[in-house]
């Protein structure tokens, strides 16, 4: 049997309140990896991931439903196994089940609404096994959203360390695309393609100061988990720092539990699903990253 490459394996979970959008994010990670090639819609009933008729009928995931998926990432091929977990408060006990065997999560968040009850339950959980994870604000098409509300709610509500990896461009039904604060380039996804293709271009030029205020943040932040980039920060505020240094770190970070990458999109509208996938290889750890579980020998006390 030929021996598989674990650092290229993330074995992850997605976990939200409900209708934050959960369910749809999985079915667009299925869609771009090539698992399948129609768009599944909850409320649609016909969600891969929503097998059970009772969820299909309700719109709502009960079960926790596993999946694999393969995603290219720098021409190198990652396998990616998803489990997505209900996010109605009935089901938390379902939730905590997944979380005990998951190497890191992807927790997605309403951007109209935040932070939610259910979603700080299952990141308590999350903080109780210790799971590493990333955030994705979904939503940012719909009326009313906010991307730095959402932000500021995860600070507020959740106690976390969030580190702002993307600004969205526009809101509501002008969100077109996001400003990538590590390479300050704007992505812009195309409609038409169903957001299969996104172009690269400028940051637009009303957003270009507050692009920079959120990178020196990002700057900031990585420099305080990685001593090497200390330093260096002290004396040009992280200039020097190359792309590849900057993900190191964001990854030292996640893995540690020190920051939580925030990315964000609409997965509905087909927006910011590839770059979550991106922040899924690069910042979410492998099963050798993850420390082997200690337990205890019931006959010798060991």
């Amino acid at each position: 049997m030929a021996k598989q490459d674990l650092s290229k394996f993330r074995n992850i979970g997605i976990m939200a309140h409900i209708d934050a959008g959960k369910t749809t994010t999985t079915e667009r990670v299925l869609y771009y990896t090539g698992v399948s090639h129609k768009i599944g819609e909850v409320h649609e009933g016909t969600a891969t991931m929503d097998w059970m008729e009772q969820e299909q009928e309700r719109g709502i995931t009960i079960t926790s439903a596993a999946t694999t998926c393969f995603w290219k990432r720098n021409n190198v091929e990652h396998r990616i196994n998803i489990i997505d977990t209900p996010g109605h408060v009935d089901f938390t006990m379902e939730v905590e089940r997944s979380l005990r065997v998951l190497d890191g999560a992807v927790a997605v968040f309403d951007g109209v609404a935040g932070v939610e009850p259910q979603s700080e339950t299952v990141w308590r959980q999350a903080d109780k096994y210790g799971v590493p994870r990333i955030c994705f604000i979904n939503k940012l098409d719909r009326a009313g959203a906010s991307f730095d509300r959402s932000f500021q709610s995860i600070i507020d509500r959740l106690g976390a360390n969030p580190v702002a990896l993307q600004i969205p461009i526009g809101l509501e039904d002008q969100f077109k695309g996001v400003v990538d604060l590590i390479t300050m380039k704007g992505l812009i996804w195309n409609d038409e393609s169903k957001g299969a293709e996104y172009e690269t271009a400028e940051i637009p030029e009303e957003l270009k100061g507050r692009a920079q205020e959120m990178r020196h943040k990002l700057l900031e932040s990585v420099a305080e988990v990685d001593e090497t980039l200390t330093e260096r920060y002290l004396e040009d505020e992280g200039a020097s720092f190359t792309e590849a240094e900057i993900r190191a770190a964001l990854r030292k970070g996640t893995i540690e539990i020190k920051l939580i990458p925030v990315v964000t999109g609409s997965a509905f509208k087909n927006k910011g699903v590839q770059t979550l996938l991106d922040a899924v290889v690069d910042y979410l750890p492998s099963p050798l990253d993850i420390p082997p579980i200690e337990g205890v020998n019931p006959k010798t006390g060991e």
